[in-house]
């Protein structure tokens, strides 16, 4: 069987995330240590007894839920399971691409969370808080939402940010802008369009000055060659060339998270078998919805890993 392993992006974290494989593996809870001492901070707390509000900051989701993708990943390691002997390629959704690296080691653990924090925190500072909005379009190809976002603009910023899959496109852009889509959308025989819970415009052009920021932390970093090529966001395509890589994470801070089209790009590829690392499902449905000739696994719990292992 020819895998990708994918890692989840915002929205997947929940409280408790990563607790029960750090009750059961040394392994992940050095990953969760070690990502707590990077970071001076004590994300596990947060992680695991909340409160709730605190996980939600962008700037605690981002390495929270890398963390927890890579502790699944450690403890396969400390298993003897290495990436590149159960997948051929990665693939993650934004944030989550930053876990795929790191699961491939083109990036160490501690620097990965240093760089979501930083990511975090320079998209939250990109945009003052209530001019930037995200909306989830329901129901409209994607050239039917670029249309939308396009007479939604009116001098402003709305641009689609994420193609999820066939029918679940999300815009990105001025809050003006991306209310004036949602109507527009409703109009043209939208399912439904709804304002996303989201404390930034990610994914467009007014994440500019978080771009430029990320250009200069990402300088400062070791990118290893990864042992498995990732399957790039705004790509839609794989790649294993480090300074590729690097420019590529810049360029994904204000580009589109094409995962519709690297769904498609792993079934042109010969993979067979999707499985997501780290918290929630939220992936695996998208994957579902794209490709059902995919078949679909999770790992985010010891039953999982248990249950993968012994399949292989």
């Amino acid at each position: 069987m020819t895998r990708a392993l994918v890692f989840p992006g915002q929205g997947s974290q929940y409280i408790g995330m990563g607790k029960s494989l750090a009750d059961a593996f040394e392994a992940a809870r050095n990953v969760f240590e070690e990502v707590d001492d990077a970071l001076s901070q004590h994300l596990s707390k947060i992680m695991w007894e909340g409160p709730e509000d605190d996980l939600r900051l962008t700037e605690n989701t981002q390495p929270a839920l890398m963390a927890a993708s890579l502790a699944v990943i450690r403890v396969l390691e400390a298993g003897g399971v290495k990436v590149e002997d159960i997948a051929s390629h990665v693939a993650g959704h934004s944030l989550g691409e930053y876990s795929a690296l790191a699961s491939a080691g083109a990036f160490s653990i501690a620097d990965t969370a240093r760089l979501l924090k930083r990511r975090g925190q320079a998209m939250q500072r990109a945009v003052p808080v209530g001019e930037g909005a995200m909306a989830a379009i329901l129901g409209l190809s994607l050239e039917d939402v670029n249309a939308v976002a396009e007479e939604a603009s009116q001098g402003q910023v709305c641009v689609m940010a994420n193609d999820n899959s066939d029918g679940q496109v999300v815009v990105s852009g001025h809050k003006a802008a991306v209310e004036r889509a949602v109507e527009i959308a409703k109009a043209k025989g939208a399912k439904r369009g709804l304002l996303l819970p989201v404390s930034a415009p990610f994914h467009c052009p007014l994440m500019q000055p978080a771009a430029d920021e990320m250009k200069e932390a990402l300088a400062e970093v070791t990118v290893n060659r990864p042992v498995v090529p990732v399957i790039a966001n705004v790509l839609a395509a794989p790649i294993s060339e480090p300074e590729g890589i690097r420019t590529l994470l810049v360029e994904q801070v204000t580009g589109s998270v094409r995962w519709r089209e690297s769904v498609a790009s792993m079934a042109s590829l010969g993979i067979d078998q999707v499985v997501e690392v780290g918290s929630g499902k939220v992936l695996s449905g998208l994957v579902r919805r794209i490709d059902r000739d995919l078949n679909v696994a999770n790992l985010q719990d010891p039953a999982d890993i248990e249950a993968f292992t012994a399949s292989l």
